[in-house]
């Protein structure tokens, strides 16, 4: 469609499509620097996704201090993404968020919180962000696409309720992880009509499947500190790698942050066929410390039998999983008729356990997804598109993969300030 600006509807500075994280802090900043800010969200409040995120907790960056070490995390997008830092880094994020009176606390990977423990302190210091620096919002308008000049810029946006004229944009409507939050790579899929490379979503932090029915008896069960080791062949040490945190048993299989971190290497795996997995339970504790313990539980426990004595040495949760290792008439046995064998097989289970992963969950179980537009096809420097000159990326849009633990939420901030700023 070609048409001219003022024909279309009400005009901006500066048009932003999506009001998540990245969004607010996007229209924030341009708001905040003089422009008149326009920011459409086709839900009927903003940061819906951002309310759930880290379970309620809100994950809001992660506090590596080395803007080398941090950016690093990004894996392959890591070489575009050190200018977009030099401009907002994690201590900008940090002195942003206290500034407006957010106490933070870090903890264990170095996972930064806020204090009250409350996603929705963070959304609504977004909010007053977006408001108090006059940004005008549409909620509850999905945007059908944008209206294209003659010289291939953008001239405006089309909605379901009505059309804006803009001089600039920003698409921060979000990948395709979690559809009922909102999220929606369909802003993305816009830009291949303007030559952008657009990759397809994968889902990279999610669950993963077992073949094993042991786990699904378990659904719910968190164990805090084990190691997980997946490979094709455990036996090499090619394409082997193990984690260490904590598992969460579910109705299909396995998740929680040590398995949400190795799901985008197990994805990798899976491309082979089946991938072997083990379960250390006392990843601090060598073999034969452990057969002793186990020795001594033993001669304690000698007229239980063996399916009940084992609450004693298994982790909380697991004994009647690891009983279902052993033969039913086994499992019966009086602790002091169990061969010396039966006992080191049961040690050999605690350091091992075996799981069978089939799968990845799909994108509807996703906590992140990478794809969207290529990384090449952005000057970070700005945000701004190399193919189209007036409009502008952030967050999700960006093909990027990362792990949990913050880094989302810091792309989202680091990304949506520089586009807001150049815009």
């Amino acid at each position: 469609m070609s048409t001219n600006r003022e024909h279309i509807g009400s005009h901006y500075d500066v048009i932003v499509i999506g009001g998540g994280p990245s969004g607010m802090m996007a229209a924030g900043r341009a708001a905040e620097c003089g422009k008149r800010v326009l920011l459409v969200e086709k839900n009927k409040q903003l940061g819906k996704k951002l309310d759930t995120t880290g379970g309620g907790r809100c994950n809001i960056y992660n506090a590596e201090e080395d803007d080398r070490k941090l950016v690093a995390h990004y894996k392959d997008a890591a070489k575009y993404l050190h200018s977009a830092f030099a401009q907002h880094s994690m201590k900008d994020t940090k002195k942003f968020f206290e500034d407006r009176g957010v106490s933070i606390v870090v903890e264990a990977r170095k996972r930064a919180f806020p204090e009250s423990q409350l996603a929705t302190d963070i959304t609504e210091t977004m909010r007053d962000y977006v408001t108090k620096n006059g940004v005008t919002l549409r909620l509850g308008v999905r945007v059908k696409g944008f209206i294209k000049g003659d010289n291939g810029e953008i001239l405006g946006i089309t909605t379901t309720k009505e059309s804006f004229a803009g001089d600039s944009f920003i698409l921060a409507s979000g990948g395709s992880s979690r559809p009922e939050s909102g999220a929606s790579s369909e802003g993305v899929q816009w830009l291949t009509e303007y030559g952008h490379t657009v990759h397809d979503a994968n889902p990279n932090i999610v669950p993963l499947k077992v073949e094993e029915s042991w786990v699904k008896k378990l659904s719910g069960t968190t164990l805090s500190f084990m190691k997980i080791t997946f490979g094709k062949n455990l036996t090499k040490q090619q394409g082997k790698f193990s984690k260490t945190g904590k598992i969460l048993f579910t109705h299909f299989g396995i998740s929680g942050p040590l398995v949400l971190n190795s799901s985008y290497e197990v994805k990798q795996l899976l491309a082979g066929g089946q991938v072997k997995t083990i379960i250390d339970m006392y990843p601090n504790t060598d073999i034969g410390t452990l057969r002793n313990r186990v020795l001594a539980a033993f001669d304690i426990n000698k007229n239980k039998e063996l399916q009940n004595m084992l609450k004693e040495i298994v982790p909380h949760g697991m004994a009647e999983a690891v009983a279902e290792q052993f033969d039913p008439e086994l499992r019966s046995m009086r602790v002091h008729s169990i061969s010396k064998e039966v006992r080191l097989e049961l040690v050999e289970r605690l350091k091992a356990m075996p799981l069978t992963v089939t799968a990845t969950m799909g994108l509807d179980r996703a906590v992140i997804s990478d794809g969207g537009v290529d990384m090449s096809e952005v000057d970070t420097k700005t945000m701004g598109s190399k193919i189209v000159p007036n409009l502008y990326f952030t967050g999700d849009v960006l093909n990027i993969n990362r792990p949990s633990g913050g880094f989302s939420l810091q792309l989202c901030w680091t990304t949506g300030w520089v586009a807001g700023q150049s815009a």
